[in-house]
């Protein structure tokens, strides 16, 4: 594929990113970090990336010296720009992702900032909560909450992991309206 003027940017850099009211950037090092009322993201990016902040906005370009035949440096573009959204909405207000307990006997409870589970094991697993990150419960509903959308993401992929769902009864803890493809049982399967 040849690359014109036309395809030598990725779509999303076309265009400037506004930093809304409230939200500031400052480049420490080699990081950008995005200052806002719910805390303070940072992102690191490779030496491909050139990022240009002004009065209308930021703009990511690609270095002078990369090349912009290069798909690799072409997507690193789309991939910068969709860190610098997803830092600035961090920045402004937390991330979240929903966890649900299932299960006879199976409980949850805070100590402190971090989660105790009684999943049926011989002993309660604690997650620790990392900075950055807050844990709220109510009954069985987990709530993960934090600025970095990464690690919200990770931390509640290892809660999930801890006791991931099965597929009879759908016991084990699931993300609020995740579908779980349940499986007939041996006594379903014999009267057929």
């Amino acid at each position: 594929m040849k690359y014109g003027k036309k395809h030598n940017m990725s779509r999303l850099a076309k265009k400037t990113i506004s930093l809304p009211q409230g939200i500031s950037l400052t480049k420490q090092d080699n990081k950008w970090v995005f200052h806002g009322p719910k805390g303070d993201v940072s992102c690191e990016f490779p030496q491909s990336i050139f990022i240009k902040q002004s009065q209308d906005g930021i703009a990511v370009l690609l270095a002078k010296s990369f090349s912009a035949r290069d798909k690799k440096n072409l997507a690193m573009l789309g991939t910068a720009v969709s860190l610098i959204r997803n830092a600035i909405r961090g920045a402004g207000e937390f991330f979240e992702k929903k966890l649900e307990l299932e299960g006879i006997g199976y409980k949850v409870q805070l100590d402190g900032k971090n989660l105790v589970l009684s999943l049926g094991f011989t002993h309660p697993v604690r997650i620790e909560a990392p900075a950055g990150i807050s844990f709220s419960v109510d009954k069985n509903l987990i709530k993960v909450q934090g600025v970095d959308k990464a690690l919200v993401g990770k931390i509640a992929a290892e809660i999930r992991a801890q006791k991931k769902p099965e597929p009879y009864k759908g016991k084990g803890i699931h993300y609020v309206g995740e579908v779980i493809r349940r499986k007939a049982g041996k006594k379903a399967v014999g009267t057929v």
